[in-house]
């Protein structure tokens, strides 16, 4: 059985998705990147801040994503808020463009990591949360939070 975590070095994520979205689903996909992109990346300096993914011809792209831009390079730097290609496997892309299609679906970025030397993003099948169902969630939080406390507190197992 393989380790999941083997080797992971998370560069950036995207809390807000949590917060503002119901995740149904995650998968893992590569990303098709230039070289200042790649070195950007490992340096940390990304952002995936109302960024979101679109099935576009049977292939997904990543649309929003701001990498800064690479500060040692000279004239070949890239576009920072270029839209980028993902990498997936064909059933898989049709299976997540069917569920897009529905309403309230949407692809999120929850966070971008390096795997193995690969540049990869966790994307999220995610259906938008409203206004009370977002109230209700940090209510649910603060509670366990209280409860944590007390039990912290009262030593209670």
């Amino acid at each position: 059985m393989k380790n999941r975590n083997e080797s992971i070095k998370v560069v950036c994520q995207n809390k807000k998705a949590r917060h503002e979205y119901d995740i149904l689903e995650t998968v893992e996909a590569g990303m098709v990147l230039t070289g200042t992109e790649v070195k950007s990346l490992r340096e940390g300096r990304a952002n995936l801040k109302d960024s979101y993914a679109k099935v576009k011809k049977g292939e997904i792209f990543l649309h929003g994503m701001h990498i800064s831009p690479y500060p040692h390079a000279s004239h070949n730097n890239h576009d920072p808020e270029r839209v980028r290609k993902l990498l997936l496997h064909k059933r898989e892309i049709i299976r997540l463009g069917s569920k897009v299609k529905e309403k309230g679906f949407s692809l999120v970025p929850l966070k971008v990591y390096f795997r193995r030397g690969k540049a990869k993003v966790e994307l999220a099948l995610a259906k938008g949360r409203k206004i009370h169902d977002k109230r209700e969630a940090i209510k649910r939080k603060e509670e366990a939070r209280q409860m944590d406390r007390l039990r912290k507190k009262y030593r209670i197992t």
